[in-house]
Parts: structure tokens; C-alpha cells; sequence
């Protein structure tokens, strides 16, 4: 089958249509990897982020919207207006395999529209539409419209995905959302989408996926579904969805609270998703394809937090939100979710945000920040008092945020600029710009590693080495215990994960599945009957290299290491009480620049040979 992308000119409106040749798949798949490549050769270096030069890239993958289990995923990928170098989020819900189904396997946005727009996807068939109307709207009022004015009303039919206030306003932080609480949340994209002035892309059609032996694909696919569905993770986020973290991470002293000068939350459990399934989950949902269902769809039905039934809360919105913030309520953080999502904000970001702002604004109650800079914040707060456990405040703020008003303004900028604005620099935890989600690196020691050579910023989705470290997926190590085998770990997973964001499916998968799994599928859904595990995992190399290729022509954000906060200051509480992240980073790191062919965060001329990537060799000479 044909990988197409639709290419779209904003300026004058014109498409065309570009077929991927079958060899750069086989080098970088689709998604996250197809973009990477795609993003390096056409971005020119130093764009501005927001402005006409960058690139937006809305990507499948050739197992996106197949039988196969956890399918119903897409990726994006452009320059980050939040970190200045390769940005990329990754989504579920149903998008992905209606894109498919609408005609094509990617869209890539280019130029500026003179006016907002809104574009439609029908089998084929590209339209522009006036969104002006929409301009300044929610998310889910603007997916009710748009599905109205389709007429395609049904939620199980075809896909929105779309941009809220934040992304309109170009908050970098903002996130693009799709089927109204889905969001590819990191790295400010929604921003990007915003300076393009397109609100939403609607997809829906009845292409039909051609395998290379279908038969053989789908009984592979059922095999490998059955042994996913019955490992024991796979059935605890069924029962309890992915905040069924909160107490394990909790219990191991890592759950970052008081914007990460703890390690423990003492209300742990009233925001955990056992309390979750208990007090307030109406049902169980899943993306497009997937029998998990590890989404839950919750409601507060009465009271000043009342919400109405929608999906979430999410364990890393819960943290963010929750512990980073001192709020204990299940409730106030179910309607921070809402709005977030509502708005388009990335949750994970927007928490760790007002987690900074909540202790600017402590250090401005004692005097300990420069007398003209807490001036500033006390005047751009007006009614809003962001003290430790402010629901309250923290609701107010999101829609400060999303339409940048008063001190919304600099939190649409993110922690790291919120921080250094206002005189504390060192009160935003984040790498190369980006927020740091839930795991405390100074309780689970391998996490230093993840965090700080993730090629997009603070990131666990680059390697989640979590599952080694506590969930003992493939085999249990000590947190605490400074090992160089998690080295190798690590940078396996980093290789594996870029497959995996690249065919794209799942990462929920990886905790029962191999790599030999997508050898045999990529077989019988591509015809790549030669393919190795060992060249999958060498797919995955020169894809997580590309990345790192482009911070290095941007001259910025590829040296590799975490905030002053996690490598100065030890933990105060928990099992790593009196624990910093230094001693495993510095241990880890020349290693890993070993294995990896590495000098100083920058591949060397050989490694990219060795991978294939010598048209690229000039940027590190």
C-alpha cells in the first residue's frame, strides 16, 4: 500500500499529494520517525517556530488503524516554540485511523492561512472552511460544530482534531487536541497549529488498509493481542487506568510534590486511581482498536467542582495538577482536566507551571526574590492568590493562561520562562525547556538518564526505565542502586520506543510485547519478509540520531543534563531521603555516550555512517 501524505500550502490553499518512497519507510517507518527525517531536510535552521518556515507534520504509521492491537494512534512533529529544537506529541483516540481511512497516511501544514480556517477530510476530498466564528472557542464546542456542519454527528464516525484559546494565542505550552479530551500535549505544538490559524481538521472516509498477507497479519495480530490483554499491567490499567500509579510511585518516595522539593504526597490515596474508580468513574474507554481501555470517564455531579461526564484524569495530570501543587481533591482536579483539555493545554506543563508560580509567590510573601521582580508578580496576580493546595486559584489560572491574561501571559510561556521572568531560574525543573513529568530521578536513579538524553526535553516516553526500576518489566532492579546495566537499558528502550512512536501503537504494549512482535507484523503488513529484529532496532537508532541531529544544526539543546534542583538538592522525605540524581548522571552518562558512538551529547561522522545518515555528516563536521 501506498504511504501518501498530503501536503497543504496555507497561502494559497492548494494541495498535492507525495508518495513516500518504499526505501525511506524502511529506514524510518512512518510517525515520529518519518517526521524526524522529513522535519531535518525541509525546516530550514534558526525558524522561528511561530512563524510561515516551520513545519507541521500529522503522521501515521503503517500499523496505524490495522487489526493489530493499541493502533488507534497518530504523531506530530515540528519545531518546538517551547524548546527551540525537534518538537513531537503523540496521541490516541480515533484520529489516526480515520486519517488513514479519509485517503491519506499524513498531513503536513505549510505557510500561514491569511484567515483562520478549519479544514475537511472526506474520503479523499480537501475543503477549507471560514472558522472564524470558532476563533476564541473551546475545544469541545468547536468539535460539536464541526461535526454539525459535516453532518457526520456519530462519535464513532470520522475524527476531530482541533486547537482551544491557549493554542490560538500561542501559549507554548499549548497542545493540540482531538476527539475533544485526546491531546498530542507536549512541546507547544497547539501554539504552531495556532500561528497557522487552523483551528481543526476533520477526517472521515472508507479506504481500506491493504496488507501484504492479510491473513497471516490478522492471525498475528490476535496472538499477540491475547498475550497484551492477559499481563497483569495491561489488566491493572483496565481496572484502575494509568493513575494507578499514584500510590506505587508514592510508596518509592518519587512522586515529585511542592513542585519537586518532595518526594511524598501525604493525600496520595484521595487522588490515586483507586479513589478515582471508587468515587467517581462512570465507565472504561479505550482509543480506536485497543480492549485496554485504560481512559476513564469520570463525573462530579454536584458541588463547587462539579464536571460534567468526560474522559480523564490521567496519572500524570493528577501528579501535575495534584502533588506538584499540594491539591488533595479529586474533584477540583477532575475539573482542572476539563478545562485544560477545553482550553488546549498541555496538563503536564500547565502543572508544573503554576507549581513554580505557587512558589514565586511564596518567595515574594517572604522577600526572597528581587524587590522589583515581586512587585511584577503581586501586581500581574490580581485576585488570584496561588498559594500550596489552591484549587481555586489554580482553575482561574487556566483560563488566564489559555487567553494570556495578567500573569496568564507568562504562564502561557511555560516554567522555565515564568521562572526566569520573575528571578528564580532554578524553580523550574525541566530539560532543554520542557516540564519534567512524575517521576522523581533522585528515588528511581535510571530516570536521570531517561530524563536528561531525551532528544525533545523532560520526557518519559523516551525511555520509560520505571519498568525496570519498579515495575520490574523485563527484570527488577533497585532504584536506588547506581548500576551501568541500566545503561544499556535505557538506550534500548530509547531505540525500541522510536519503532514503536513510528509504526505508531502503543507504548502500553511494550510491557508484554518484544520486538519480534512488529518484525512479524511489518512482514505481513509490509512485505519486508528479510526484516531482523536487529534492523528494527537499528530503525529505531538512526531515528532517535536524526532527533538529536537536529539540536545539534540548531546550536542548542543537545547538552545533556538535569536542573539544578535534582542534582544539588536531596530528597527530604521517603525511601531516597537524602538523595540526589548527580551521582547516577555522572556515572551513566560517559557510558552511555559510549554505546551510543557519541562525543558531548553529538553523534560522531562514523555513527551516522554506520546508520545510514551521511547526507547529514555536515552538521557535525
Amino acid at each position: 500500500m501506498d504511504f501518501l501524505l498530503l501536503r497543504i500550502n496555507l497561502w494559497n490553499q492548494k494541495t498535492r499529494v507525495e508518495k513516500i518512497p518504499e526505501k525511506t519507510l524502511r529506514k524510518f517507518l512512518g510517525g515520529r520517525g518519518l517526521g524526524a527525517y522529513l522535519a531535518l531536510k525541509e525546516i530550514p535552521p534558526g525558524a522561528d517556530p511561530l512563524g510561515p518556515e516551520n513545519r507541521l507534520y500529522i503522521l501515521t504509521g503503517p500499523l496505524t488503524g490495522t487489526a493489530a492491537i493499541e493502533t488507534g494512534r497518530y504523531h506530530v512533529v515540528g519545531k518546538s516554540p517551547l524548546t527551540g529544537i525537534l518538537g513531537d506529541a503523540n496521541s490516541g483516540g480515533q484520529f489516526g485511523p480515520w486519517l488513514r481511512f479519509a485517503g491519506y497516511d499524513g498531513i503536513v501544514l505549510e505557510g500561514v492561512s491569511e484567515e483562520p480556517v478549519w479544514i475537511s477530510i472526506i474520503d479523499g476530498e480537501v475543503k477549507f472552511h471560514d472558522a472564524r466564528e470558532l476563533w476564541g472557542k473551546g475545544v469541545i464546542f468547536t468539535e460539536k460544530v464541526i461535526r454539525e456542519k459535516v453532518g457526520i454527528t456519530s462519535s464513532s464516525l470520522g475524527s476531530v482534531l482541533s486547537i482551544g484559546p491557549a493554542g490560538e494565542n500561542l501559549s507554548k505550552i499549548a497542545a493540540i487536541m482531538n476527539d475533544m479530551y485526546r491531546a498530542a500535549g507536549r512541546t507547544g505544538l497547539g501554539a504552531v497549529l495556532g500561528s497557522k490559524k487552523v483551528k481543526a481538521i476533520f477526517v472521515y472516509g472508507r479506504r481500506r488498509i491493504e496488507l501484504y498477507d492479510k491473513a497471516k497479519f490478522n492471525e498475528k495480530a490476535k496472538e499477540y493481542a491475547k498475550k497484551i490483554l492477559e499481563h497483569p499491567i495491561s489488566q491493572s490499567l483496565h481496572k484502575y487506568g494509568t493513575a494507578v500509579l499514584v500510590n506505587i510511585i508514592n510508596e518509592h518516595g518519587a512522586f515529585p510534590t511542592k513542585n519537586w522539593t518532595r518526594g511524598t504526597f501525604e493525600k496520595a490515596y484521595e487522588i490515586s486511581g483507586e479513589y478515582l474508580a471508587e468515587k467517581y468513574l462512570k465507565a472504561r474507554k479505550g482509543c480506536w482498536g485497543c480492549s485496554i481501555r485504560c481512559s476513564r470517564v469520570a463525573e462530579v455531579k454536584s458541588g463547587p467542582y462539579r464536571t460534567p461526564v468526560s474522559e480523564g484524569p490521567e496519572y500524570e495530570t493528577i501528579w501535575a495538577n495534584g502533588a506538584n501543587t499540594m491539591i488533595g481533591s479529586m474533584e477540583a482536579l477532575i475539573k482542572i482536566n476539563y478545562l485544560l483539555n477545553d482550553m488546549g493545554l498541555d496538563t503536564i506543563s500547565f502543572g508544573n507551571t503554576a507549581a513554580v508560580l505557587m512558589e514565586l509567590y511564596e518567595k515574594a510573601q517572604k522577600g526572597e526574590l528581587p524587590e522589583d521582580k515581586a512587585k511584577k508578580l503581586l501586581s500581574l496576580l490580581e485576585d488570584i492568590e496561588p498559594t500550596w493546595g489552591n484549587a481555586d486559584a489554580v482553575i482561574h489560572l487556566v483560563w488566564r493562561a489559555a487567553h494570556r491574561d495578567g500573569i496568564g501571559y507568562y504562564v502561557a510561556e511555560g516554567a522555565a520562562r515564568l521562572a526566569e521572568e520573575f528571578g528564580c531560574p532554578d524553580c523550574a525543573v525541566h530539560v532543554r525547556g520542557l516540564e519534567l513529568p512524575a517521576y522523581d530521578p533522585r528515588a528511581i536513579n535510571s530516570m536521570a538518564l531517561s530524563y536528561a538524553t531525551s532528544n525533545r526535553g523532560g520526557c518519559h516516553l523516551r525511555a520509560y526505565s520505571v519498568s525496570f526500576d519498579v515495575l520490574g518489566v523485563p527484570n527488577k532492579f533497585d532504584p536506588l542502586q547506581v548500576d551501568i546495566e541500566k545503561v544499556k537499558l535505557v538506550k534500548f528502550q530509547q531505540d525500541y520506543f522510536s519503532v514503536i512512536d513510528s509504526l505508531v501503537v502503543c507504548k502500553f504494549n511494550t510491557f508484554a510485547d518484544a520486538p519480534e512482535m512488529y518484525v512479524d507484523l511489518l512482514k505481513y503488513a509490509m512485505g519486508w519478509e528479510d526484516l531482523t529484529v536487529d534492523e528494527l532496532l537499528t530503525i529505531g537508532e538512526r531515528i532517535y540520531n536524526t532527533e538529536r541531529l537536529f539540536a545539534v544544526r540548531e546550536g542548542t539543546g543537545y547538552k545533556d543534563t538535569l536542573p539544578k534542583r535534582l542534582l544539588e538538592e536531596p530528597l527530604p522525605d521517603g525511601p531516597a531521603k537524602g538523595k540526589t540524581a548527580k551521582e547516577a548522571l555522572e556515572k551513566y552518562l560517559p557510558e552511555y555516550y559510549k554505546i551510543r558512538g557519541w562525543e558531548d551529547g553529538k553523534p560522531t561522522p562514523e555513527t551516522l555512517k554506520r546508520l545510514g545518515l551521511e547526507e547529514f555528516i555536515y552538521i557535525v563536521s
